[in-house]
């Protein structure tokens, strides 16, 4: 199995990459359990990456960026 390192990448990059190199590869999302801290869905980043010889492809687990904590008045962290 060919080797691509595509750990941190935006998802969107890491498939394109996968893809060019011809990996199999199948991903799955992660959330956060507690809905805290917002999360942008449109930048999602591959945070795992694992090689399964027996099904010969690449496991990748995506997770959406956190966003900045910003107000609408534009002030961070006021309270």
């Amino acid at each position: 199995m060919q080797e691509i390192d595509v750990l941190g990448r935006l998802l969107e990059e890491a498939e394109a990459l996968l893809k060019a190199s011809g990996v199999t590869y199948v991903v799955d999302r992660t959330e956060p359990t507690h809905h805290k801290f917002p999360v942008d869905e449109t930048h999602l980043y591959v945070v795992r990456q694992i090689a399964v010889p027996e099904d010969g492809l690449i496991h990748i687990l995506a997770a959406a960026k956190q966003r900045k904590e910003v107000f609408d008045d534009g002030i961070q962290n006021q309270r």
